[in-house]
């Protein structure tokens, strides 16, 4: 520890995105809070921020269609990718001010300009592609965007997705060039970088242990650090929960009232990841399909290019899998010690229901390296099994809970905060479009857990966060200077394509 002092202003719980945004905003919203952060790894971002366990998609519903949802009518409900877009719009801006400030440095190292693209395949869904492309381009947060069903077009926009198909082949794709490929490994390690040296007492190797209530209201931790195996106490007035899978858990030990009837359903995920340059300089674009009937919207499948390590690389996935893991370093019991007396029902309600889910997972599960390639086929119709190995991605915990729509034991799909009713403790649960959407999401754990200097903190969050309390959407003159704007302080450019 760096100092003696165990009572603290702020405690952030795991060294994922999350917890770096937060930590961020506070200490740009007031810098004399103390605030220390717990990991259990040795390293900022080992878990679900990692760039291997991430798919590093800057999640803006360009290309997402399980984002856009075709109702009874035939009609396409583009609500959820707005709303979606909109958050990730937040997080640029919020990107675009700590470059600005010198808070950090070179953002080519954590976000490049990258086409999001949809492809589909078969009439059905060639036409719901064609209503969905006709619904967002008359919005101006999707503009832009182009479509095509021409076989030659499409040669141009992802060569190896087009090569040796059937000419008759119904096919169509869109297009979106302002699209983003993020390293969130490494903007959660450049923020915690930027902590530390604001004096945040950053604890890697310190599992927190247990977490309850003291008399004066503060919140207790007992901590432990696993290189010398002892325990410390350290009390905080706020604590996040922001340990990815690890969160339940800790959670649960809170005993506040917010977090029972809560469970957690554990998916991983495998990318196959590609070998030979040649095939991955011919591929430039983030293409996504659609998920298969039954699959989690975490399995949707996309071959996207990546950029880790200032390498480009090219991945395929993810295939769901099932362990009883609720994070990628954790333990073979975190599903069993997650049932509880009060989430029991909850969890059996689930079982229940998500029978298909499960049937699905079995089926991932037992998939060999020929039935991926198969699947990867379908996207790219001349891969070659020798070209591709397999990575294991991270956990990923979808949150079961109770809700009036679903009834008992409802899957949620999204990111799900969960806070005291005080305002004492804020806990993120869930999954994706979570990494993307986390600066809007610590904004609302900021406004539901300090509600009493919300207007105070205004003006600072507004020069943070331009269209903070305002619908882009409905004012595109602000959406266009805020696209231009974080365009430029992001290096973000529109490039040439070269194809070897």
């Amino acid at each position: 520890m760096s100092n003696g002092e165990t009572k603290t202003d702020v405690i952030l719980i795991g060294a994922g995105i999350m917890s770096a945004t937060l930590g961020t905003i506070l200490k740009e919203l007031v810098p004399e809070w103390k605030i220390k952060v717990f990991e259990k790894l040795g390293n900022a971002g080992e878990e679900s921020s990692n760039e291997w366990n991430n798919a590093g998609t800057g999640h803006a519903a360009l290309c997402e269609l399980n984002y856009t949802e075709e109702k009874p009518d035939g009609s396409v409900d583009i609500s959820k990718a707005i709303k979606i877009n909109e958050q990730f719009q937040v997080s640029m801006q919020f990107w675009s001010y700590l470059v600005n400030s010198k808070l950090v440095q070179n953002p080519q190292d954590f976000i490049m300009t990258l086409p999001h693209m949809s492809l589909v395949q078969g009439e059905q869904d060639v036409t719901f592609l064609k209503k969905r492309f006709k619904a967002l381009s008359n919005n101006p947060l999707f503009q832009g965007m182009e479509f095509s069903d021409d076989p030659e077009r499409l040669k141009e926009w992802i060569p190896l997705a087009i090569q040796d198909r059937a000419p008759d082949e119904p096919i169509a794709a869109t297009k979106i060039d302002s699209g983003t490929d993020v390293n969130f490994g490494t903007l959660t390690r450049m923020l915690f970088d930027h902590l530390e040296s604001k004096n945040v007492d950053i604890n890697h190797k310190h599992s927190v242990n247990d977490i309850k209530r003291t008399s004066d209201g503060l919140w207790e931790l007992k901590v432990q650090n696993l290189e010398s195996g002892t325990v410390e106490r350290h009390t905080a007035k706020f604590v996040f929960i922001g340990g990815g899978g690890g969160s339940l858990h800790l959670l649960q030990k809170t005993g506040i009232p917010e977090g029972k009837h809560i469970g957690g359903f554990p998916v991983s995920g495998i990318f196959m990841v590609c070998n030979n340059p040649d095939v991955i300089a011919q591929h430039h674009a983030k293409v996504y399909g659609k998920a298969k009937v039954g699959a989690p919207p975490m399995s949707v499948p996309h071959l996207d290019t990546r950029y880790i390590d200032n390498k480009k690389s090219l991945l395929f996935g993810p295939f769901a899998g099932f362990s009883p893991k609720f994070l990628k370093y954790g333990s073979m019991f975190d599903l069993l010690t997650s049932i509880k007396p009060n989430n029991i029902l909850t969890m059996l309600a689930a079982g229940a229901k998500e029978m298909s889910l499960t049937k699905y997972l079995i089926q991932q599960v037992m998939l060999s390296k020929e039935q991926r390639m198969e699947e990867l086929r379908e996207f790219f119709p001349n891969a070659k099994s020798e070209d591709w190995d397999l990575v294991v991605a991270g956990q990923r915990v979808q949150v079961i809970k109770d809700t009036e729509a679903g009834g008992k034991g409802t899957l949620q799909m999204g990111t799900e905060v969960i806070t005291a009713a005080d305002g004492s403790i804020s806990a993120l649960l869930g999954a994706s479009p979570g990494a993307s959407t986390a600066v809007h999401v610590m904004l609302e754990v900021i406004s539901k857990c300090f509600p009493e200097h919300m207007k105070e903190w205004e003006p600072k969050i507004k020069e943070m966060i331009p269209s903070y309390g305002v619908s882009l959407m409905e004012n595109p003159e602000l959406l266009h200077e805020i696209h231009t704007s974080t365009a430029q302080t992001l290096g973000l450019r529109e490039k040439e394509r070269v194809f070897s």
